[in-house]
């Protein structure tokens, strides 16, 4: 007797991981750091304009809450609230790879303006949304913050031994000045980037710090795809 084995090709299929992390050293020139990098960026004004619509329309509208206008503005609030939602998941499905469903649209019961109304106020997505946009303004700012500083500085200190002849030239410090001061005694303190040495060092310490630039974005990056998950996505 003879036994055969089949083996189904589907059986060892898997599916797709997604994109992978680019490796410690090539971070620094991979495209993706650079898709997250320009989430940092692009998130601060949208961030100051989702925070700006959603304090002053809820402000409006609890100061009209004892008027029938109260009830529209806060509605307005919602509408607005998932337009800034919907963008920041379009943002982060280009930007940042990361695919999060849209929650349901809004049904109303009732017809009429009204209707549309109470309707727009019982959405669950909506307030969560406009819950977003005020708590993500202080993280846009921190994730903006670091990461042009990191970039910056880490790219200019680890290029300064290319353009260090020309603090020499252009200006009456012989290179990059570290402190200048003046003690009690009226002696003069200064120090400049000038030794083989010195000037090896300061170009490490860039290295490192561009090095550790993709990772402090991708790590304030991550705070901002739970963020919007959690809050824009569908329950």
């Amino acid at each position: 007797m003879t036994t055969s084995t089949l083996h189904r090709a589907d059986t060892f299929h898997t599916r797709p991981a997604g994109p992978r992390r680019p490796a410690f050293w090539r971070a620094p020139f991979a495209a993706s750091t650079y898709r997250e990098l320009g989430f940092t960026l692009t998130g601060l004004p949208v961030a100051i304009a989702g925070f700006v619509a959603t304090v002053a329309l809820f402000s409006a509208g609890l100061g009209l809450v004892v008027t029938a206008l109260g009830l529209p503005v806060l509605a307005l609030l919602l509408v607005l609230a998932r337009g800034f939602g919907a963008l920041d998941r379009q943002r982060a499905r280009t930007m940042l790879d990361t695919e999060v469903t849209a929650p349901p649209a809004v049904r109303p019961k009732r017809g009429g303006f009204w209707g549309a109304v109470t309707a727009r106020l019982a959405d669950g997505a909506g307030w969560r949304a406009a819950l977003y946009q005020v708590l993500m303004l202080p993280w846009a700012i921190l994730s903006f913050t670091l990461s042009v500083v990191f970039l910056t500085v880490g790219w200019s200190l680890a290029l300064y031994p290319l353009y260090h002849w020309v603090f020499a030239r252009y200006t009456p410090w012989p290179g990059y000045q570290l402190y200048e001061y003046t003690d009690r005694a009226g002696v003069e303190h200064h120090a400049y980037v000038t030794e083989p040495w010195q000037i090896t060092g300061v170009s490490l310490l860039g290295v490192l710090l561009v090095l550790l630039t993709p990772q402090i974005i991708r790590g304030v990056t991550n705070v901002s795809r739970l963020a919007i998950r959690g809050l824009l996505g569908a329950r």
